[in-house]
């Protein structure tokens, strides 16, 4: 099985860059070469038809990988042109060297006018990982202007403009591919990122495996593909007893259907058995809806008791409201220092109460994580990863910040990407479904952060089989549940 990619930061990258010339005998510039030969072995088995080349080049590094697929692309016989910003006359040494190639074999350097050449394909060349977040009004408009074009665009190791450590940039290019080299940036994966980085390549320019292995990862990017072997295959003298008891609370009057869907999830993702605490008003709906969750009507703290008690693990949030009845219940699940899954109203309730919880799995959307650390939704999203570090440090537990990108961090574990999920499941409800599902993984004795990865990935899997049937716009956490069960049983 393939193990999930690493992922570095932007000042690891930068030491690996060194660490291959001083122990390797490369320099700079080979790299460069490495890089430029890489991306036009891309660019030629990506858009074969591509004749018209424009390429726009920085002053620094990233701009001397541009340059040198310029060449490279007019000596196959394409029609090339290099554009640079008004300020953008290369810097670096390794840049001024590959333009003054270019010149020499005949290439012009054209200077952004407003204009763009009619060309089929733009190469992004502007700033790579050395983006700083300053940006001068020349280049914001030639950006703007190529994204603009509606034309194809390969971004050399980063779509410029964006912050390849946190995923955020005010003005970037929107990217069909990006070819990143050396090492997987985090930045490239979260956020915004997902945005405007197209489909995200990696070629490691020939250095050896041992080189990269000598950094530990910033984060690791999980795929669908890594559900293989997550959930071991059931032995055939199996009971339900081995496979754990989940505790759905939630479903204040008129909100039944969440706590309904996270205790299907639950089943669906293969719990065991699955109880529901609730309303009364909400048991005949609940029961003729989903018989196998075993459902009850709970009206204060102490009837919750005895489910808790007889439970393995309490998924806690869903419809749950903040009022006294939803209140109760969330300190007497908390009380009991059972494995916990927070979601919804159960997170607006610990906001307003924060306190370290060690036996939890926080699941918050940007705007929960928001209110939890005292921020504001913007503040969260332009630093991720900064944001759900903040969230492990204050509440010590395992938390899954949701979103384009979703992460699950905890103590003493390196962060996780999901490479799962898409816009489609941007909808109530599906906070709810992944709830169970995490709840489920968990109670099929999946570590709190085993759980949280592997369930946060199999929910994203599902959405993405679900919008794969009958496209994005319109899918419903519901729909997600047929495939859950599949991707829960991977062959």
């Amino acid at each position: 099985m393939n193990l999930p990619l690493s992922l570095f930061s932007v000042d690891q990258a930068r030491a690996m860059d060194a660490l291959a010339i001083k122990k390797l005998g490369l320099s700079s510039y080979e790299l460069m070469g490495r890089a430029g030969a890489s991306a036009w072995a891309l660019l030629r088995k990506r858009w074969p038809g591509a004749a018209r080349i424009a390429v726009a080049c920085g002053p620094g590094n990233n701009g001397g990988d541009g340059y040198v697929l310029a060449r490279i692309a007019r000596a196959a016989g394409c029609q090339v042109q290099v554009v640079i910003a008004p300020d953008g006359l290369a810097r670096s040494v390794e840049c001024k060297r590959a333009a003054n190639d270019w010149r020499q074999d005949g290439g012009v350097i054209r200077v952004f006018d407003g204009h763009l050449p009619d060309v089929d394909l733009w190469i992004d060349a502007l700033f790579g990982i050395g983006f700083s977040g300053v940006m001068t009004g020349a280049v914001q408009g030639l950006i703007e202007r190529i994204n603009a074009a509606h034309l194809p665009v390969l971004s050399l190791d980063v779509a410029s403009g964006l912050d390849a450590d946190r995923g955020t940039g005010r003005t970037c290019i929107r990217a069909d591919t990006t070819l990143s080299f050396i090492a997987g940036k985090r930045g490239l994966y979260t956020g915004q990122a997902c945005d405007v980085g197209g489909e995200v390549l990696l070629d490691r320019l020939g250095l050896p495996e041992d080189l990269i292995a000598g950094f530990d990862p910033a984060a690791k990017r999980y795929l669908r593909e890594h559900l293989v072997g997550a959930l071991a295959p059931r032995h055939a003298n199996s009971h339900k007893g081995e496979y754990g008891h989940v505790l759905c609370v939630g479903g204040e009057t008129g909100m039944g259907g969440a706590v309904r869907l996270c205790a299907e999830a639950a089943l669906r993702a293969g719990a065991g058995l699955a109880s529901v605490a609730t309303r009364s008003e909400g048991v005949a709906a609940l029961v003729a809806a989903r018989p196998e969750a075993m459902t009850h009507a709970i009206e204060d703290a102490d009837a919750l008791q005895v489910l808790i008690k007889r439970a393995d693990v309490l998924a806690v949030g869903p419809g749950l409201g903040r009022g006294d009845w939803g209140r109760a219940l969330f300190e007497a699940a908390v009380a009991s220092a059972k494995p916990l899954i927070l979601d919804a109203d159960g997170l607006g309730l610990l906001a307003a109460h924060p306190r370290p919880l060690p036996q939890a799995i926080l699941t918050p959307h940007p705007g929960e994580a928001a209110r939890l650390l005292g921020l504001s939704n913007e503040q969260v999203q332009s630093d991720r990863y900064a944001a759900i570090e903040a969230l492990v440090e204050k509440f010590e537990c395992v938390v899954v910040l949701k979103g384009a990108g979703t992460l699950v961090a905890a103590p003493g574990e390196t962060t996780a990407v999901i490479g799962a999920g898409n816009p489609g499941m941007a909808t109530g409800g599906m906070g709810d479904v992944l709830t169970g599902v995490i709840a489920a993984l968990h109670a099929q004795h999946l570590s709190r952060y085993e759980a949280a990865v592997f369930g946060a990935l199999l929910h994203g899997a599902a959405g993405d089989a679900a919008a794969a049937v009958d496209g994005e716009r319109g899918l419903l956490p519901s729909d997600l549940f047929a495939h859950l069960r599949r991707l829960a049983n991977p062959e």
